[in-house]
């Protein structure tokens, strides 16, 4: 690829092979599409969950064992849909560093992309065990019985739930905090979205009264987006306060700091790539064709979660050491 490709990254470094080979040249190409018909970036976001909510009436379907070949046709078009969606999704952000049209709504539309492609579809997932649960049933030698099917499906919606929120929402949230930071440490603040809450409160509090609701709405949510981040992320919290105490900006951050954040970092890159799209809905389009979605909640609630832990974990280890070396 051109060195205009490599302008709309946000780094090398926290691309995943998948993403800096396949998934972001395409998107660099229809970045110069939509750059050429002068598309805003918000604009492709907002197409992208289109294309996300519009999969979840396809997931709905149960796969070729309930619903034979239509019933495959119908989940090989949802996965269609979901990975345009997401293409879009990354399409937003490279078109937004090519054209120069970034703003905060286009980064809070990002952070929450996302959670509107998944909502619905995991509420679809719920109905589709409702309609087809055989394959479960049959595993735990259930007697399918409407009584049984009713209170098993209000399990599935718990554990549907936990996975969503609990789990892919938490994940991916601190998967983006994390290649913010990152960027912050690498590329001072004017090359990540490095944002807190303390801020975006400011934000919205100076917001006028005549603002739209649905900016407001937004913004309010992305408030809530920043804080839970931070709260996830203690050690890291008390390295970024103790530097802005002792540095007046982001460029007085001695070397030697910024090359031990670096290097810690980018060592967990590879498994912070893990949280995003691409691993997990290979996951996810698997259970779907082999007709058992409810088992990618167990697999969200569990395998992620304890990926999310290791990484998490790493993290605030090497920002607690690197903060006990600053206070001393």
């Amino acid at each position: 690829m051109n060195e205009k490709y490599y302008q709309t990254l946000k780094s090398a470094e926290t691309e995943d092979w998948l993403d800096f080979h396949v998934v972001r040249p395409i998107c660099y190409y229809l970045a110069v599409f939509f750059a050429r018909f002068d598309i805003h970036p918000n604009t492709v976001t907002i197409m992208s969950m289109f294309f996300g909510v519009g999969s979840s009436f396809f997931f709905a379907h149960g796969c070729f064992h309930y619903e034979g070949t239509t019933g495959l046709v119908c989940n090989i078009v949802a996965i269609v849909l979901l990975i345009i969606a997401d293409l879009l999704d990354c399409t937003d952000g490279q078109l937004a560093r090519m054209t120069g049209k970034k703003s905060r709504m286009g980064r809070i539309l990002d952070g929450i992309a996302g959670f509107v492609w998944f909502v619905p579809i995991y509420a679809m997932l719920v109905y589709r065990f409702y309609c087809h649960h055989d394959i479960e049933f049959g595993w735990l030698g259930i007697a399918d019985t409407p009584t049984n099917t009713f209170i098993a499906t209000l399990v599935v919606l718990a554990l549907g739930a936990i996975a969503g929120f609990a789990g892919m929402g938490a994940q991916s949230r601190l998967a983006d905090y994390y290649i913010q930071a990152h960027l912050f440490f690498l590329k001072n603040e004017e090359g990540s979205e490095f944002d807190n809450s303390v801020r975006q409160q400011e934000i919205y509090d100076q917001m006028p009264k005549d603002a739209p609701l649905v900016e407001r709405v937004f913004q309010k949510s992305y408030i809530d987006y920043t804080r839970k981040q931070e709260q996830a992320t203690p050690q890291l919290q008390r390295l970024v306060t103790l530097l802005r105490q002792k540095y007046p900006s982001a460029t007085d951050i001695p070397a030697d700091i910024r090359e031990e954040f670096h290097r810690h970092s980018l060592a967990l890159m590879k498994w912070n790539g893990l949280l995003t799209f691409n691993f997990r809905s290979a996951f996810f389009f698997l259970f779907c064709l082999l007709d058992v979605p409810v088992v990618h909640f167990l697999f969200e609630a569990i395998a992620m979660t304890m990926l999310k832990w290791y990484v998490n974990h790493r993290h605030e280890s090497f920002c607690k050491a690197i903060a006990d070396k600053i206070g001393d």
